[in-house]
């Protein structure tokens, strides 16, 4: 039996700016997707790969 994942809105997703982001631990992955239309899916990241997203995002401010 599989857990269902637990979303969490990114601190960094704002109020009501339209841009929501949720992310998720994914047994080792992690997982993110729309918070404003969670049933269009998600994208699985390694973690490793998910800190470099976070590197390069937060390099952009």
């Amino acid at each position: 039996m599989t857990t269902p994942a637990h979303w969490r809105k990114s601190s960094h997703s704002g109020g009501n700016e339209g841009n929501c982001v949720e992310v998720a631990d994914l047994n080792g992955h992690v997982g993110v997707r729309d918070s404003e239309n969670p049933a269009a899916g998600h994208l699985t990241l390694t973690r490793r790969d998910f800190a470099a997203l976070l590197a390069d995002l937060g390099a952009r401010d």
